[in-house]
């Protein structure tokens, strides 16, 4: 099935293009008008030299004004390999587009509402019919059967023309034309862009890259410039600074060696502070025992930081290097990395 994009928004244009694969672009005299453009044959123009294939009105009220506007178009630079006349279904219409098909151009026979209309666009040789799928759907008509009725003819009769299912709403209208087997479908770059989400996929997406963070980053690519450490000299006041200082909620204690002795956090604080009351704010921490911390080398995988962090229950992990702290890791930065849930 062949994919267009339906808009005449340059940015879209610019930003839908780079897909790759798009088959071409089908515009409208009225985008023009509703994106305030009065140099339609200019944009035209531009159109043409930013996509494969461009799709374009030629308007006229007789089949002869029709074929002279579609003329005009590529005098004015539009190449009729890569150019799609469109033009509205009518007696005048379909016999434009015979005469212009007899000399090797493109048309898009549109606006179609009726199989009766689409078989008369056939028979006359047109390169696309082109049925108004919401348009059709808001009048409250089976739109869709149309649209298979019409793909039916051209694969019972043989006709060398290709259904274009046009006036999309949302992605279910996608699902639809390819359930059909439409040719050709055209859509505006909002439900475009629609056409590749899933819930399911971004859930299973942010997984992905949550596992492979934890196997390939290290610790000390993530842990904080801040080190928060007090001495056993140091009081519990001095802890509560640094502790406010570096934002963590916990402080490395060290001895005079700069060796790693414990961890004072904002729960011990707590539980002494209702234990002791604010006396004990002026306490120094080496009169305070100590758990052994849970600590980790920097170069150890986010993974391995993970598994302490889920066995030992415990919001922040010294990252040490021969013993000595050279930084902390808070729980809060896997989790603000998604790599721990």
């Amino acid at each position: 099935m062949e994919l267009y994009l339906d808009s005449v928004d340059i940015k879209e244009i610019e930003e839908a293009f780079k897909l790759g694969f798009l088959s071409g672009l089908t515009t409208t005299p009225t985008f023009m008008h509703r994106e305030g453009i009065t140099d339609i044959d200019g944009m035209i123009l531009k159109l043409s030299k930013m996509v494969p294939v461009l799709q374009v009105e030629a308007l006229g009220e007789t089949a002869e004004k029709i074929y002279e506007e579609a003329h005009r178009l590529v005098k004015l630079g539009l190449s009729k390999k890569t150019t799609v006349f469109k033009i509205p279904v009518s007696l005048e219409g379909v016999r434009a587009c015979k005469m212009l098909v007899n000399e090797d151009f493109k048309v898009n026979v549109h606006l179609i509402y009726t199989l009766q209309q689409a078989y008369m666009a056939m028979a006359a040789g047109a390169t696309y019919v082109c049925p108004l799928v919401g348009r059709l759907q808001d009048q409250g008509h089976d739109a869709l059967a149309l649209v298979e009725q019409c793909v039916e003819a051209v694969n019972y009769y043989g006709y060398n023309t290709k259904i274009m299912f046009s006036s999309v709403r949302h992605a279910e209208h996608v699902r639809n034309a390819i359930n059909i087997g439409v040719h050709t479908c055209t859509i505006p770059w909002k439900v475009m862009k629609q056409l590749t989400e899933n819930n399911f996929t971004t859930l299973g997406t942010q997984q992905f890259f949550e596992h492979t963070r934890l196997m390939t980053v290290n610790v000390k690519d993530v842990i904080s410039k801040h080190n928060p450490i007090v001495t056993g000299k140091d009081t519990v006041l001095d802890a509560i600074v640094q502790m406010t200082e570096s934002g963590f909620g916990a402080v490395s204690v060290v001895d005079d060696q700069k060796n790693l002795i414990g961890v004072f956090t904002d729960g011990d604080l707590r539980r002494h502070l209702k234990s002791e009351g604010k006396e004990m704010l002026s306490k120094k921490l080496s009169e305070f025992s100590f758990n052994d911390p849970a600590t980790i080398s920097g170069d150890a995988l986010l993974i391995d930081a993970s598994e302490i962090f889920k066995k030992r229950k415990i919001d922040n992990i010294v990252v040490v290097e021969n013993q000595k702290p050279v930084g902390m890791l808070d729980v809060q930065d896997l989790v603000k990395l998604n790599a721990i849930n």
